[in-house]
C-alpha cells in the first residue's frame, strides 16, 4: 500500500467484546483510529469487523503421510485464510515452513516446532519419536526451532495394553518442561486420556490439546495451574469411526475412544464452568481438513460455552493468549469483517464479507 492509499471499514468495530467502535483506517498496512489527513484512494469496507481469526491447533506443511510440499502447505494455508484464519498456532510440523513468514499473502504462523513422541506411539513420518532419557536434549532443540511453543505427545496407543497410556514417565516431562521454559518456550501436550493429565499438570505444562480425558477430579487442578485447553471438538467427532476401524484389534482402545466421545461436550463445559482458558483450535492437517475455524466455534457454543466467549476463544482472548496484537492502534491490519454482527450468531463465521491481511483486502 503506498503512503497515501487508505483501507476505511466502518460499520462496527468489535475490538474487544464490549469495545465497539464505529470505524477504523488502515494506512501503510497498520491500523488506526484517526481519520488520516490529505488520504486519497480511499477504498471502503463496511459490516461488523473482528480481529483475524486465530487456529490455536493447526499443523500447515503436515499431511496424512508426514511432510508435504511447499505447494500443498500454500494450498493449507491459504484455505485457513478464506476461513477467515489470520493466526496459526501450529501444533506440530515435520515441515519447515519458515517460508512462511515472507508472504504479506498468507496467515500469521506461531510454531511449536515437529512433535515430540515416544518410540513407535505416534503416526509415522509426524514426530521426533525418542526415548525419555532423550526427551531434554529434543524439548530444548525444538524450543530453541520454534515460536515459543513445544508439542509433546502426551498419551498413545500402547499396543501391548491395547489402550491409550502415557508416553513418559514424571521426571522426564518434569525435567523437560523446565528446560523449555528456561528457554522461554511454553509446552503443549497432545492428550486424549486420563492418566497421562495429572503428571503433566503437575509439572508445569502451560496447555493440553483435546483433553477429552479431563475428569471431576482433574479439573480442579487445571483450574489451579491456570492450564489452558484446546478441544478440537471437530477432531474429536472422528472418535466414532476411529473405534470402529480399531475395534476387532484393539477393543479396550476402541470402548475407550467412544467413551471420550460421549463426554466430550460435558467435558468442555465442566471446564469452562471451573474457569479453565478454552482455546479454539481445529487440528487441520494430517488427515483433517482445512478452514474449519467457524465450525470448532460452534461446537464450543454446541457444548455449552456462551457464544461470546466461544468468539472470545478464537479472537481477543487466543490472541492474547499467543501475545499476538487484535485491532490496536497501530497493530498490523489483520481483520475480518462479516454482514451481523457474530456476537449474536456466531454462524456468522462461516460466511466473511472480507479478509483484509496486512492492511490488504483480499479478494
Amino acid at each position: 500500500m503506498s503512503d497515501h492509499a487508505v483501507l476505511h471499514v466502518k460499520g462496527r468495530v468489535l475490538v474487544g467484546p464490549e469495545d465497539v467502535r464505529d470505524e477504523l483506517w488502515v494506512v501503510d498496512g497498520r491500523i488506526s483510529y484517526d481519520r488520516p489527513a490529505g488520504a486519497r484512494d480511499v477504498r471502503t469496507v463496511a459490516g461488523w469487523a473482528l480481529p483475524g481469526l486465530v487456529d490455536a491447533h493447526c499443523h500447515v506443511g503436515l499431511g496424512p503421510h508426514g511432510p508435504v510440499d511447499a505447494a500443498t502447505a500454500e494450498k493449507q494455508a491459504l484455505t485457513d485464510r478464506e476461513a477467515g484464519t489470520l493466526l496459526i498456532r501450529d501444533a506440530g510440523s515435520p515441515s519447515d515452513t519458515r517460508w512462511v513468514d515472507d508472504r504479506d499473502d498468507l496467515p500469521k504462523i506461531v510454531r511449536a516446532g515437529r512433535h515430540i513422541a515416544r518410540t513407535r506411539r505416534y503416526i509415522k513420518n509426524f514426530a521426533h519419536e525418542i526415548e525419555p532419557d532423550d526427551l531434554v536434549a529434543y524439548v530444548a532443540q525444538e524450543a530453541r526451532r520454534g515460536d515459543g511453543w513445544v508439542k509433546l505427545v502426551g498419551d498413545w496407543i500402547d499396543r501391548d495394553l491395547g489402550d491409550l497410556a502415557p508416553s513418559w514417565p514424571r521426571d522426564a516431562v518434569e525435567a523437560a518442561i523446565a528446560e523449555a521454559h528456561r528457554l522461554g518456550a511454553r509446552v503443549t501436550a497432545h492428550c486424549f486420556a486420563e492418566n497421562s493429565l495429572q503428571d503433566l499438570v503437575e509439572a508445569g505444562i502451560d496447555c493440553i490439546e483435546h483433553a477429552t480425558g479431563l475428569t471431576e477430579d482433574l479439573i480442579p487442578l487445571f483450574a489451579a495451574q491456570g492450564v489452558a485447553i484446546v478441544p478440537t471438538l471437530v477432531n474429536i467427532a472422528t472418535f466414532p469411526d476411529l473405534a470402529a476401524g480399531g475395534e476387532a484389534k484393539f477393543p479396550r482402545w476402541s470402548a475407550h475412544m467412544r467413551r471420550l466421545y460421549e463426554r466430550r461436550y460435558d467435558t468442555v463445559r465442566a471446564a469452562y464452568d471451573a474457569g479453565i482458558p478454552v482455546y479454539v483450535g481445529t487440528d487441520a492437517g494430517g488427515s483433517l481438513a482445512h478452514g474449519l475455524v467457524a465450525g470448532e466455534v460452534a461446537e464450543l457454543v454446541t457444548a455449552g460455552i456462551p457464544a461470546l466467549d466461544a468468539l472470545a476463544a478464537t479472537s481477543w482472548a487466543a490472541r492474547a493468549w499467543l501475545g499476538r496484537p487484535g485491532l490496536e492502534e497501530g497493530a498490523p491490519a489483520d481483520l475480518v469483517v462479516y454482514e451481523s454482527d457474530p456476537r449474536a450468531d456466531v454462524r456468522v463465521l462461516t460466511s466473511p464479507r472480507r479478509v483484509v491481511l496486512n492492511g490488504q483486502v483480499v479478494e
